[in-house]
Parts: C-alpha cells; sequence; structure tokens
C-alpha cells in the first residue's frame, strides 16, 4: 500500500528527541523519501505485519481438519484457567 495512492486528510503528530528526530532524517534522507512518507510507509508495514497473524492464516487440508474438529468440540471446564482469572494476582 504506497503512500502517495491514498488520500491525505488527518493529521499524526509525533514528538521525538533530536537525537531520533536525526536518526529518521537521515533514513528519509538515504531511502529519497520526506521524513512524512518515511514514517507513514514505516508504520503501513508494522502496522500490517502487527496484524496480520490476526487477519489470515492459512491451512493445509490436515490442519484444516484439526482446526475445525477443535472448533467444534464442546466447551470443557478449565479449573487452572478459571482459577487464572479468578484469583488475586500481580495485578491486584
Amino acid at each position: 500500500m504506497a503512500t502517495t495512492t491514498l488520500s491525505k486528510t488527518e493529521r499524526i503528530d509525533v514528538r521525538a528527541s533530536i537525537s531520533v528526530k536525526q536518526l529518521l532524517q537521515e533514513a528519509a534522507h538515504a531511502s529519497h523519501k520526506s521524513v512524512s512518507e518515511f514514517l507513514l510507509d514505516a508504520g503501513i508495514n508494522a502496522a500490517n505485519q502487527a496484524l496480520s497473524d490476526r487477519r489470515h492464516f492459512v491451512l493445509d487440508e490436515v490442519q484444516w481438519e484439526a482446526f475445525e474438529q477443535a472448533l467444534d468440540r464442546p466447551v470443557q471446564a478449565k479449573a487452572r484457567l478459571r482459577r487464572l482469572i479468578t484469583e488475586f494476582g500481580v495485578l491486584d
């Protein structure tokens, strides 16, 4: 997804240290992009990578059968899981 093909109607503000800003400027210059283009491309790539395993996965026929069987299996009580979510923990 190239940033040049999208309509840019929204603004994203980012605060950074001087050293980080300089690093981003150098990287953008080396990539023949503006800092905005560089950050947007890098952000889009990172977002797609972070979300890819939640949106799309590929299974062969055997894996698909096992996946369907797991989905069709009746719900089972999990004592350790119940204890984990009901007892006080580190965050309490």
